[in-house]
C-alpha cells in the first residue's frame, strides 16, 4: 500500500513507520519536525518537513489510506496555544479528510484520545458512554472525531481512542505518566506524585502502533470508534511499579488534575487484535535506555518545553 503518514516524526511515528517499511508499504511521512526527524533512510519512504496546515500541499495522488497521527499533543501544550490546538487538531484534520475524498484515498486512521471521556466513575468505560472532555486539548479530540464521523459515507474511518502511551521510542517523550515517572527514579532517585488516587489507562508503544497496522486495509465492516488500553491503574500504583525495579522514595502532593478513568477495550479485542507488552515492559525499556545512554532527560523529550523554546 502506499500511506501518508502526518506527525511520522513524533514518538508513535518513529516506531510505526519502520514497522510499515518492513512489511513492504511504501511511506510518505508530513511532519514539521519540531522534535527533529529520527528515521532511517529507506528507499520506499519519503520524508517531507513542512506543516500539516498547509494541506493543499500535502502529497494525496496514489495514497491508498492516511495515519493522522499530527496534533498538538496533551493538555499542557493545549493551554499554552489553544488556538493553535484547535486549528491542527480540528480544522486542519477536517481539510486534509476532505482532499483525501477528492483524490480517492480509502482509509483514514486517526488518533484520537481516551482522555475524552474525562472524570469517569463507571468500572468499565465503553465507547458508547458520553464524552465529557475537560481541556482544550481533550475537547479538540471530540470535536475532531464528530467531524470524521460526518465523511464515513466517503470513506472508511477507524478512529482510535489511546490510553496513556509508554514505553521507548527513538523520539522519546517524557512527559507522559509512566515514562516520565521512571525517568526521574532513574536521575533523581525520587518519583514526585501529584494526587496518585487517579487511576488511567495505559498502553505500550508497541501495541499502539500494531493496533494502526492491526486496522490498516479494513473495511466498512470494522469502521468505527476503538478504546485501546489494557492496564488500568493509579498513578501512585505506577510509581510503585517504577520503585520495584529502580528503587526510589516516593513523594505524593496534592494534585490539581481530576481526571480518571478506565478504559475497556473489548471491542477492539473482539476483532483479534491481542496485546504483547505492558507496563512493567516499558518501565525496564525505559531504564535500559538511560542507563545505556540511549536516552537523557532532554527538553526535546517535552512537548511543551519545546513548543516554548519554539515560541509556539
Amino acid at each position: 500500500m502506499r500511506l501518508l503518514i502526518t506527525g511520522g516524526c513524533g514518538y508513535i511515528g518513529s516506531i510505526l513507520v519502520p514497522k510499515l517499511l518492513q512489511e513492504g508499504h511504501e511511506v510518505i511521512v508530513v511532519d514539521i519536525q519540531w522534535f527533529g526527524n529520527v528515521l532511517a533512510d529507506h528507499e520506499k519512504l519519503t520524508v517531507i518537513k513542512m506543516d500539516v496546515q498547509d494541506v493543499d500541499n500535502i502529497p494525496m495522488k496514489g495514497i491508498d489510506a492516511i495515519i493522522n497521527l499530527a496534533n498538538i499533543a496533551n493538555d499542557p501544550c493545549g493551554d499554552l496555544n489553544a488556538k493553535l490546538s484547535w486549528e491542527v487538531n480540528v480544522l486542519t484534520m477536517m481539510k486534509m479528510t476532505e482532499r483525501a475524498i477528492q483524490y480517492g484515498v480509502k482509509q483514514i486512521l486517526h488518533s484520537s484520545s481516551g482522555s475524552v471521556y474525562g472524570v469517569k466513575d463507571e468500572d468499565q468505560v465503553t465507547e458508547d458512554l458520553a464524552l465529557v472532555p475537560i481541556s482544550d486539548y481533550n475537547k479538540t479530540k471530540m470535536i475532531s472525531e464528530r467531524v470524521l464521523m460526518s465523511y464515513m459515507d466517503d470513506i472508511v474511518v477507524h478512529m482510535i481512542r489511546p490510553a496513556t502511551v509508554c514505553g521507548y521510542s527513538p523520539r522519546m517523550r517524557l512527559d507522559v505518566a509512566v515514562n516520565m515517572l521512571t525517568m526521574q527514579a532513574c536521575k533523581n532517585g525520587r518519583i514526585t506524585v501529584f494526587g496518585g488516587d487517579q487511576t488511567r489507562p495505559n498502553i505500550h508503544i508497541q501495541d499502539i502502533t500494531d493496533i494502526f497496522i492491526h486496522f490498516l486495509g479494513k473495511g466498512l465492516e470494522t469502521a468505527g470508534v476503538y478504546n485501546a488500553g489494557f492496564e488500568n491503574i493509579s498513578i501512585l500504583d505506577i510509581a510503585e511499579r517504577v520503585n520495584e525495579k529502580m528503587p526510589a522514595e516516593i513523594i505524593v502532593s496534592e494534585s490539581n488534575d481530576p481526571r480518571s478513568y478506565r478504559l475497556n477495550s473489548d471491542k477492539l479485542l473482539a476483532t483479534g487484535f491481542k496485546p504483547k507488552y505492558d507496563v512493567a515492559y516499558g518501565i525496564k525499556e525505559v531504564i535500559e535506555a538511560y542507563q545505556d545512554k540511549r536516552l537523557e532527560d532532554d527538553d526535546n523529550c517535552y512537548n511543551v518545553r519545546t513548543m516554548k523554546k519554539l515560541d509556539i
